[in-house]
């Protein structure tokens, strides 16, 4: 199982669990080499590989590099993301591309790949893509984001039903889940308006990623609020 951006933070936190839970991580990175490599460790030795997803060459070459060193691919978690915060009137081209070529772009791609590889190696997998509660509720400092994870979630849908019966995919649309950022006050607020009364952990968007590896092919198409109730 590949999982992009798994080097830090959510995409970290999912390969730990999933490897807690019995599965074979594979460790996507792109800048990260050192924090990569200590994810790996940690999931038991698990294998790294590098690619710019910015890039849709380097998408193919890095599925090419999973087919060539492990052989078969039976599910992708689609993780890696960008976040920035603007205000909307100052938002500008490359500020857009900077998130949509990641968030949006390279999900498709990564997704594409994954279901070609998954299709010719194992003929049967899973896709699971790692949204926002952002795309779900507009966030006003955050609508070149919002954007881009409302269009993971309409192409989560998309894809799965042009992926069945094969491949089912679903999405994990997290809350706030907090890497150290707990004091900020615009963070702190969100914890404080989430009826659990406290932010996620990592654990648990890995946990919502395991519910659907192990979900029964007839949940597909399907998005996972993991925020606490803060979407209620």
């Amino acid at each position: 199982m590949l999982i992009s951006g798994a080097a830090k933070r959510i995409g970290r936190s999912i390969a730990l669990h999933l490897s807690q839970h019995g599965f074979r991580v594979l460790i996507h990175y792109n800048g990260s080499r050192v924090e990569a490599e200590r994810t790996a460790a940690d999931c038991g030795g698990a294998e790294i590989f590098q690619a710019n997803l910015e890039s849709v060459a380097e998408i193919s070459r890095l599925f090419e590099e999973v087919r060539q060193r492990i052989g078969r691919l039976d599910a992708f978690v689609a993780n890696a993301a960008r976040f920035t915060k603007f205000n909307v009137l100052e938002i500008t081209e490359a500020d857009w591309d900077f998130i949509h070529d990641v968030n949006l772009k390279a999900t498709f791609f990564c997704c594409q790949q994954a279901a070609k590889l998954i299709l010719d190696t194992a003929g049967t997998g899973r896709i699971v893509t790692i949204s926002s509660g952002g795309g779900i509720r507009p966030w006003p400092q955050h609508v070149h984001y919002c954007a881009s994870k409302a269009g993971v979630i309409h192409m989560t849908r998309a894809l799965a039903l042009a992926l069945a019966p094969q491949i089912s995919v679903n999405s994990v649309a997290p809350g706030v889940i907090p890497f150290g950022e707990e004091n900020d006050p615009p963070v702190a607020a969100l914890i404080a308006r989430t009826p659990a009364g406290r932010a996620g952990l990592g654990s648990e968007i890995g946990e919502g990623v395991l519910s659907f590896l192990r979900a029964a092919t007839f949940t597909t198409g399907q998005v996972l609020s993991v925020d606490g109730g803060l979407g209620l």
